[in-house]
């Protein structure tokens, strides 16, 4: 469930344009007002306004913010403007190019999305970049946690909430044969469970393996993996089990302690927006007894913080 308030009436991207351009004209620019129509309104009218606004000024909307807005605010509200696919396929592009390369980024992308979503991402990725994503996960990535990757993004998992009892079992018997009950660990067959059933099973394998176990896969898999392959894993289980719960631990994690990691706000901000936020906002709050809202507002400031604080809605 999304938290992006919009008017009530509809908007008109042609007068959106038109506010717009008078917020970025004269000395300064009018940040508030450029909030104000860019954090409520949804992925439609976010791409009819930059259409309107490079019809009637001939100029990129992009462009121009990038030119009138600058730090954390500037990186939010460039993220915010595209549609979901085309967003995460610049992620993972930031995330796999030059010298910053972020692992956590492009492992959080690919293992929280669904395969459909997937699919649609490598497409745009490619028209986009000239490039195939698998390419440039296979130049960037090692090991099983490029195995893992590649795996998940080439295999067209089921996607609805039937699953089959007795393979449910039978999976959970093996990850337990191929982890904990062995000496060393058989990457191979967490590869092929995690990556080649949907999440609804993934789901019922856990719950299988905690019943049987009486130790959660989770642990399991903390124990018997590490690094950017535990991280991908664990990514793809939590978010099967419960997607909202993932991204409420990531958010919390990015603004604990001395600073706050803002890439990574800003990235599930952006991201869950205008997909689960509602949900995210009550596992945040179930865990730690203080709203989203009021966890981001001690952490950030100025235009940033509204924007964000927009995003993610009051209430």
């Amino acid at each position: 469930m999304a938290t992006l308030t919009v008017p009530p009436m509809a908007t008109s991207p042609r007068q959106d344009a038109v506010d717009l351009y008078k917020a970025f004209k004269g000395i300064g620019c009018d940040k508030s007002a450029v909030i104000n129509i860019l954090a409520h309104r949804d992925s439609t009218q976010r791409a009819l306004i930059q259409q309107e606004y490079r019809s009637m000024y001939s100029e990129d909307l992009i462009h121009r913010i990038k030119s009138e807005l600058s730090g954390h605010l500037e990186e939010a509200v460039l993220l915010w403007l595209p549609d979901p696919a085309t967003r995460d396929a610049m992620i993972l592009k930031q995330a796999l190019s030059g010298d910053r390369i972020d692992l956590t980024a492009a492992t959080e992308i690919i293992c929280s999305r669904t395969p459909s979503q997937i699919q649609t991402i490598k497409q745009i990725y490619q028209g986009r970049y000239h490039s195939y994503l698998e390419h440039d996960i296979t130049r960037h990535t090692s090991g099983d946690h490029q195995k893992l990757l590649l795996s998940y993004i080439g295999v067209l998992r089921y996607e609805g909430p039937e699953v089959d009892p007795g393979i449910v079992a039978r999976d959970a018997k093996d990850l337990y044969k191929a982890g904990e009950k062995r000496i060393g660990t058989d990457e191979n067959t967490f590869i092929h469970i995690f990556t080649g059933r949907s999440a609804a099973h993934l789901a019922s394998v856990s719950a299988s393996y905690k019943h049987a176990h009486k130790r959660s896969l989770t642990k399991a898999v903390k124990s018997e993996t590490s690094g950017f392959f535990e991280l991908g894993l664990l990514t793809i289980l939590r978010c099967a089990e419960n997607p909202a719960k993932y991204f409420a631990k990531v958010l919390h994690k990015a603004m604990k302690g001395l600073g706050t990691n803002d890439t990574t706000l800003i990235r599930v901000v952006v991201t869950r927006a205008e997909m689960d936020m509602q949900y995210i906002k009550a596992e945040y709050h179930k865990k730690h007894h203080k709203s989203l809202v009021e966890a981001i507002h001690s952490e950030t400031s100025g235009h940033y913080r509204t924007f964000l604080e927009s995003l993610v809605g009051s209430h």
